[in-house]
């Protein structure tokens, strides 16, 4: 009984001891002026989501039985970041001012793509850990995102998730 006992608190220590150290090598944003939450829904009708994104191929997203949608604007001033992070569900993200440099966990040389003022595009979430950053020195960087199929809250941020840096970037 004893060593069950042991076992059973050995094992809990563990799963504490991880989930304490994810949280503090979490990369949070820095520079994020603002990150306002517009609106906040759930789909009135069972919804299935899909984009079809070419890219260097066809990636197909797909978030089945959609939960709610997230819509917020952020302002991100000079030198600054959203941190490394996550979504449940795909992200269509607009780009309103200012260039948005995004890196993604994936790429092991740390590539670089950049989207300026006026131009869209969708990060497939699901876990794809990526950061967003304005490399800037002068200008903000402002940009729109609707996350799709976030959980019903709480916490009212569930449409992200900050992750350790991957290590692929000198960031």
């Amino acid at each position: 009984m004893t060593r069950t006992r042991t076992a059973i608190f050995g094992v809990a220590g563990l799963v504490a001891v991880t989930a304490l150290s994810s949280a503090l090598l979490a990369t949070p944003g820095s520079g994020v002026l603002s990150s306002t939450v517009v609106a906040r829904g759930a789909f009135a009708d069972p919804t299935d989501i899909k984009f079809k994104v070419d890219t260097t191929g066809q990636e197909v997203i797909h978030a089945p039985n959609a939960q709610q949608t997230v819509v917020q604007q952020i302002v991100i001033g000079p030198g600054g970041h959203t941190g490394w992070h996550s979504h449940p569900g795909p992200v269509v993200v607009v780009v309103r001012a200012g260039a948005l440099s995004f890196y993604s966990s994936e790429d092991p040389a740390c590539t670089r793509r950049t989207y300026l003022a006026g131009e869209a595009f969708i990060d497939r979430g699901q876990g794809h850990v990526h950061i967003a950053r304005n490399e800037s020195t002068t200008d903000n960087l402002e940009l729109w995102a609707t996350y799709f199929d976030v959980p019903p809250p709480p916490p009212a941020n569930n449409f992200r998730t900050d992750a350790p840096s991957p290590g692929n970037c000198p960031f």
